[in-house]
Formats: C-alpha cells, sequence, structure tokens
C-alpha cells in the first residue's frame, strides 16, 4: 500500500479512518468490523476508504505510518531529542507515543501486535539500520523493548515517571 498525495486534508481524512477503527475496535472484534462501519463512523464514504486502503489492516498500519511520520518531523524539529539510544531521546519517545496511548493500547488489547511489532520494524530498518554504527538487531531489540516498556507503562496507568524508564532502558542498551 502506498500513500502517493499526502496533503493535509489526506492525511486528516486517513486519520479519521484510523481513528475510527480504533473507536469501533472498543467495542467490536476486529474481525466482525465492516468497511461500512468504518466509513460511517469516520464520515467518509465507502468510495473514499477504498481510495486509500484496501483492508481495515492497511488503515490501521497507515495511520501508524502517519503517526510515524509525526514522530520524525518533531525529532528533526527538536535538537534536544538527541540521539535514539540516548536518555533524551527515550523521554522524548515516550512522552510522544503518549499523544496516540489508545491507538497503541487498543491494538494491544486486541492482540493485534503485529501491525505495531511489524512497522516498527520497518521504521528501524529504513531510518536506523547503519551497519558502521549499531547492529541491525540491536535495533530490533531497541525498538521492540522500547515498545513492550511503553506499552506496559500505559497498561498500567504511567504508574512511574516516564524518566525513569528512559533510564533504565538507556542502561540497557548502552
Amino acid at each position: 500500500m502506498n500513500i502517493v498525495n499526502k496533503d493535509s486534508k489526506n492525511t486528516f481524512t486517513r486519520m479519521c479512518i484510523g481513528e475510527a477503527i480504533i473507536k469501533l475496535l472498543k467495542d467490536t472484534d476486529f474481525d466482525k468490523i465492516r468497511i461500512t462501519s468504518v466509513a460511517k463512523c469516520a464520515g467518509v464514504s465507502r468510495i473514499t476508504f477504498y481510495k486509500y486502503y484496501q483492508s481495515i489492516h492497511d488503515a490501521l498500519c497507515d495511520y501508524l505510518n502517519i503517526i510515524i511520520i509525526e514522530y520524525l518531523e518533531e525529532c528533526a524539529s527538536n535538537p534536544e531529542s538527541g540521539s535514539f539510544l540516548d536518555y533524551s531521546h527515550i523521554l522524548f519517545a515516550l512522552e510522544f507515543f503518549n499523544r496516540y496511548k489508545d491507538y497503541f493500547l487498543t491494538l494491544s488489547r486486541c492482540g493485534l501486535h503485529s501491525i505495531l511489532i511489524n512497522s516498527i520494524n520497518n521504521f528501524m530498518s529504513e531510518h536506523f539500520t547503519n551497519p558502521k554504527n549499531y547492529s541491525e538487531y540491536r535495533l530490533y531489540c531497541y525498538s521492540g523493548g522500547l515498545l513492550n516498556a511503553f506499552l506496559k507503562w500505559e497498561e498500567n496507568g504511567c504508574d512511574c515517571d516516564a524518566g525513569e524508564i528512559a533510564r533504565t532502558l538507556e542502561e540497557l542498551y548502552s
């Protein structure tokens, strides 16, 4: 699935579709959600849905890609975010993804971890794999560990400070 046009109206529509699916997942099993329900909840037509996606799974993956693009843009505009293995960057990541906790927790609760893992692995492969500096598997371990720590932190109601988690992960991966 390739989304070519990335203007703001296009992105807004795609985000509405993703948010509609998350809303529906709170009351409906993933395999029982229908495109008609998604379109109605998102306020778009079925034609609009099919303009962007072939399936609900595609829409959830794209929604995460939109989140990741926003993350990259904020990283680029925030010089204090540091190198991705640094405390400051891990803290930045935890705080950024906390904005989308509903998405992450809903997918986790529905057993859709593969969407999260596959997207994060693709992200690491495309943006950070540099054989001179980091092992590919170290990057996968880092991103999977960060995702798991983030999910558990959110599931536990953010029971400790994000800085504590960032320090722990930095120590683990440095």
